[in-house]
């Protein structure tokens, strides 16, 4: 027990104190921080600065004029953005005017609005009452613009078609809107919603990255070892077996200290907007198990790994399909979280290796799976752990010093069953 202890508090150390792991457990929080501030303030939502025209063919002889005041109306306050109606013949070829779209002219946009857009608006479904046809590489927000004005001249004059005051009906229809409120023991929150949309991404995101994080360290410090035939100095002080246990208990405590800095990072933003209380303290020990689950079975995965191949680069056949087996639950994450009981959500929660993420999103979800559901997928997790290590010590056993061609996955059962 004391050489596992002492292998694992170097392979600790060296980790933790490595100039590349402080860069990496630093820059996530950062660039999180720079996303939700300062991303936002860089975003602009006003179309570009731009000058050109909306060719208009109007087949109903009465929607011109309205376009242009809706089109005027929205570049008000606007430096720069000059977007002029020009209106053409209602006999106007079609190909010759959309043809003008073509290269650096004025032209922007083209709408052609039906005959019947005014008279008959109970259209059969799939008809329109206008089509839009733009210029190459548009901006999606002048684009926008435009259709949000065609729309609301047709509405208006289908208004005032119909003998009505289009003025009065805005004021009937404009309804103020207001953010629901989450209401609880300690008060009332407003992004209590978003916050339950995101908690199980947010989750997620916690579990694969110090999985990934401790575990892909523990596969390169021992590929590092091996060429460099410093591991042929730690056999002489411990067993492989020890080895192994130690490298795999050090790199959990690396592990744990990426998920503190990050759990950290999260309950102080959640604090920062009064949201704490709104964490139910369940879920954190739930992240712990599944975090113990989930990195007992690929660090077992990533000890093999190392220990079959000599050289970092060829690792990389090996470990491929390993990371796209753990990128599933990620690919997943849309339809789990929102459904947590579906037949997929259910079936991917007892399935190991995937049932550690597939279940925290279930947990983390706003309709969380029965009690008894969450403990089952926690006891095959723990139950996947043994045959992963078993795994992992014939492998590492017979692959610590052998050097040369990198084996296949069937080379690897093949050493399994001969040891």
């Amino acid at each position: 027990m004391k050489k596992l202890l002492n292998v694992a508090g170097r392979e600790f150390w060296a980790t933790v104190t490595s100039r590349g792991f402080l860069i990496a457990i630093m820059m996530v929080p950062a660039l999180l921080a720079a996303t939700f501030v300062l991303l936002p303030r860089l975003i602009r939502e006003e179309p570009p600065v731009l000058s050109g025209e909306l060719a208009l063919i109007d087949r109903t002889h009465r929607v011109a004029q309205t376009i242009s005041r809706k089109i005027a109306e929205a570049g008000e306050g606007r430096s720069g953005f000059k977007l002029r109606v020009r209106e053409l013949s209602a006999e106007s070829s079609l190909e010759n005017e959309k043809h003008a779209l073509i290269g650096d002219g004025p032209r922007l946009a083209l709408a052609v609005i039906d005959s019947e857009a005014i008279d008959n608006p109970r259209q059969k479904a799939g008809s329109s009452s206008y089509r839009l046809f733009v210029r190459n590489k548009l901006d999606y927000r002048v684009e926008h613009l435009i259709e949000n004005a065609l729309h609301d001249s047709i509405v208006e004059e289908r208004a005032r078609a119909q003998g009505l005051d289009p003025a009065r009906i805005q004021e009937l229809v404009n309804v103020g809107r207001s953010d629901a409120l989450t209401v609880t023991a300690g008060g009332e929150h407003a992004l209590a919603g978003v916050l339950h949309a995101v908690l199980p991404l947010i989750f997620m995101m916690l579990l694969f990255m110090s999985v990934m994080v401790s575990g892909q360290n523990l596969m390169t410090t021992t590929i590092e070892e091996k060429s460099s035939r410093v591991i042929e100095v730690l056999l002489s002080a411990v067993s492989p077996l020890e080895l192994m246990a130690g490298k795999i208990v050090g790199q959990l405590g690396v592990g744990l200290l990426v998920l503190s800095v990050y759990g950290a990072v999260g309950l102080w933003s959640l604090k920062s907007h009064a949201l704490l209380e709104l964490l139910e303290p369940s879920l954190v020990v739930y992240l712990l198990l599944f975090f113990l689950i989930a990195y007992f079975v690929v660090a077992a995965l990533m000890a093999a790994i190392g220990a079959a191949v000599s050289e970092l680069r060829d690792a990389q056949a090996l470990l491929t399909p390993v990371v796209l087996i753990l990128m599933l639950p990620w690919l997943l994450a849309a339809p789990i979280s929102s459904d947590p009981d579906s037949a997929l959500s259910v079936t991917l929660s007892f399935l190991p290796p995937l049932n550690s993420f597939a279940m925290l999103l279930r947990v983390a979800s706003t309709n969380p799976p029965p009690v008894w559901q969450i403990w089952l997928s926690i006891a095959i997790g723990f139950a996947s752990v043994v045959p992963a290590l078993w795994f992992a010590a014939k492998v590492f056993r017979i692959g610590l010093l052998l050097h040369g061609k990198p084996p296949s996955f069937a080379t690897l059962v093949r050493w399994v069953r001969e040891a």
